[in-house]
């Protein structure tokens, strides 16, 4: 039986999450990166790297899966609901025209990576420069619709989040023993290769305008179920992929500063462009003390098969959890809609353990008269 100590987190939580003022919802939000923050690119592309089927998507009103890994909302749905607007369209939606262009649009790709070598065995995903390149004809729409002088202020005033680096680990550097990039770097130096790398995407990003940039870390990559099936005897972190992890992110946080010291000044003048998000923590609160916030297991997917429900990916004949809520991962790599919502929470007003230098409460005050 899950402790009851968890009730008063969840419901701070959700409190929380909708107290931020919804008058922010002028704010257009851009989202780039892989398959924790993809809401539906993939479904628009042939490859096997998609959740367009039951029961991705079975907590959702209708039930459906709707691209998200998640068996609803991902983060990028729980910020939008922060800044008080709907959900941003996926890129490649039919959809996304007219007036839905201001509210902002999602360019993720499950499967990808910082390195354009990261994901292959996907096929057809959007790479990160793809994104990029996605998002200066985003810009070009946008500047037929409102103008090119009004364009670039939305894009100035909007919020960015990037969630890149955990499958250059999962599925690239540690995906076959003896991989090509292991082969060519130590750990320590294909660390240093990939955030050099992300520092020339970063830099991309603020070129093409954008100035309030959220920045994830890699979250505690040797806790999903799909490495506890294939590292794991007794439910335990494989230590190899956290020392991944545990070694990448201090020198991601490093690298945002230099950046911030390279670009001055975001959105209106006011703080940093840059905004370093610590997943790892935020994930980790709940994967060392699971009953504390209510989940019944941090271990075992709720939708999959074999150890763990590690093993393949989650579909209708996969062994199906009763009750999502219980569960941190809802399939062997991603968060369930209620883990989402925790790690969000932190997003909004997390201290500077959780991001840094300021979270986005204090950001949506700071550029109030942005909006206004």
């Amino acid at each position: 039986m899950a402790s009851s100590s968890w009730l008063p987190v969840v419901v701070c939580a959700l409190v929380l999450l909708q107290a931020v003022p919804a008058a922010r919802a002028a704010r257009a939000f851009f989202v780039f990166g892989d398959s924790l923050v993809d809401n539906g690119n993939n479904n628009y592309l042939i490859t096997t790297a998609r959740a367009d089927s039951w029961p991705y998507g079975i907590d959702t009103p209708d039930h459906r899966a709707t691209g998200r890994f998640s068996n609803g909302k991902n983060v990028p749905d729980l910020i939008s609901e922060s800044l008080g607007s709907e959900p941003v369209l996926p890129y490649l939606s039919p959809e996304l025209d007219g007036d839905k262009l201001l509210v902002g649009a999602n360019f993720a790709s499950a499967g990808i990576g910082i390195l354009n070598d990261t994901g292959i065995q996907f096929a057809n995903i959007i790479r990160i420069s793809k994104q990029l390149t996605y998002f200066e004809q985003y810009q070009h729409r946008l500047a037929k619709l409102i103008g090119p002088d009004q364009a670039a202020r939305v894009v100035a005033g909007a919020l960015t989040l990037i969630t890149l680096g955990g499958n250059d680990f999962v599925n690239n550097y540690y995906l076959i023993p003896y991989s090509v990039r292991s082969r060519e770097f130590s750990l320590p130096d294909y660390i240093k290769y990939i955030l050099s790398e992300y520092k020339q995407v970063l830099r991309r990003i603020h070129g093409l305008g954008a100035r309030r940039i959220l920045v994830t870390g890699v979250g505690p990559i040797g806790c999903v179920p799909a490495e506890l099936a294939l590292h794991s005897l007794d439910g335990r972190c494989d230590p190899e992929l956290q020392r991944a992890s545990e070694a990448y992110n201090p020198q991601l946080e490093v690298m945002l500063a230099e950046l911030n010291a390279e670009v001055g000044n975001g959105a209106g003048g006011n703080g940093p462009v840059y905004v370093g998000v610590n997943t790892r923590r935020m994930h980790a609160d709940f994967i060392d003390d699971p009953h504390a916030y209510g989940f019944a297991s941090a271990t075992v997917a709720c939708c999959g098969q074999g150890p763990y429900n590690g093993i393949g990916i989650c579909t209708m004949v996969s062994s199906l959890c009763a009750d999502r809520d219980q569960f941190v991962f809802w399939d062997a790599f991603h968060p369930t809609e209620r883990a989402n919502k925790l790690i969000a929470q932190q997003y909004v007003s997390g201290t500077t353990d959780y991001i840094s230098p300021m979270n986005l409460s204090t950001i949506i005050n700071l550029d109030r008269h942005l909006h206004d």
